[in-house]
């Protein structure tokens, strides 16, 4: 695990495994999780010698938590110290949730660097409100409880992420996760999520994309990966018909194979 200065005192926490392998892909996670729940990729996908890159957002997972920092402008700029010292190039980046909307600020303010292609994993674009999805005031309710009680907050949040609930065990995992982040930080994020707008960054997009996204999705319905393939020039959707939000645990087997697809 590296620990990468991205400006300000602050360091962000990076998984580089299999780092000589021939082709890399890059994970950005979503709200509020950690690189970690990509677990079943970092298992499978290094055996075809590729190289996993595993990024904790700032005030997520192991990376510093500081006050302030959470804007998608400072998050896309986090991405792009990372990008650089670790010296990646021609690299596939695989966006979740609030990470799509990263990579969809990084694709534009940053032109790309480094990219040569992205997947949009259910990702929250072109705005997390959405009139078939969560409402501002539902982003509002959010925040509230993450004031008052964020794990029971948490808790229900981590339910609606799947179709076919998980194990117990696996949803205690994925709560771990969650708690990993900084309360403050989880908050800020959300407000992000609730003001932030992608759509004049999806269209600035010119880098081959595929928008992986389930059709059961009840945090970023299916509708938004419409709308991202109407901005997104070329852009094509590969629909998780067994999948909510989770797609890369509750179809793990096809988005792995989708994911090696994408490599070559």
């Amino acid at each position: 695990m590296y620990r990468i200065n991205v400006g300000g005192n602050v360091n962000v926490a990076v998984q580089d495994l299999n780092p000589k392998g021939s082709k890399t892909i890059l994970f950005i996670h979503g709200w509020p999780l950690s690189h970690k729940i990509f677990e079943y990729q970092f298992n499978v996908l290094p055996k075809y010698d590729i190289r996993c890159v595993g990024v904790d957002l700032r005030g997520y997972g192991c990376s510093d938590k500081p006050w302030r920092g959470y804007s998608y402008d400072r998050l896309a700029d986090d991405l792009r110290e990372v990008i650089r010292k670790l010296e990646i190039r021609k690299a596939v980046a695989c966006g979740f949730s609030m990470g799509g909307a990263v990579l969809a600020r990084y694709m534009s303010r940053h032109r790309g660097t480094g990219i040569c292609k992205i997947v949009m994993m259910g990702a929250a674009c072109p705005s997390f409100p959405h009139a078939n999805g969560v409402s501002v005031p539902q982003v509002d309710l959010l925040i509230d409880a993450a004031y008052r009680d964020r794990p029971a907050m948490l808790e229900e949040f981590a339910r609606k992420c799947f179709h076919n609930q998980p194990s117990g065990a696996y949803m205690k995992w994925f709560g771990d996760i969650a708690f990993g982040a900084a309360g403050h930080s989880s908050i800020r994020g959300l407000l992000s999520l609730r003001d932030e707008d992608l759509t004049s960054d999806l269209a600035c997009i010119e880098t081959p994309t595929a928008i992986f996204h389930g059709v059961y999705d009840k945090i970023c319905p299916f509708t938004m990966a419409e709308e991202m393939r109407s901005l997104i020039t070329g852009s094509v959707i590969f629909p998780f018909h067994e999948s909510g939000h989770c797609l890369f645990y509750e179809e793990k087997e096809r988005c792995n194979q989708l994911l090696l697809e994408m490599m070559y």
